[in-house]
């Protein structure tokens, strides 16, 4: 299990201008939806954005606090 604030500090220390929404989808703290808003996403696609989420949430991931998670990650104008 990981907290929403935990998965916000994991984010902002890897894209330190994110804007950040999480939704726990199940209440059990393991299941995520997240809106990330980034100048980084700029010029980036759809993959490479979510790579730099994941390797944000590395260590989450890899030691199964984060079961499952949802991205949406784009610039500050909807792209």
């Amino acid at each position: 299990m990981i907290s929403k604030e935990m998965l916000t500090r994991y984010i902002h220390k890897a894209i330190p201008d994110a804007h950040i929404t999480v939704q726990d989808k199940t209440g059990m703290m393991e299941h995520y939806q997240i809106q990330i808003v980034s100048e980084l996403f700029r010029g980036k696609n759809r993959l490479d954005r979510q790579r730099a989420v994941y390797d944000a949430l590395s260590e989450p991931m890899k030691d199964g606090r984060i079961h499952a998670l949802e991205i949406k990650a784009e610039t500050p104008d909807g792209t």
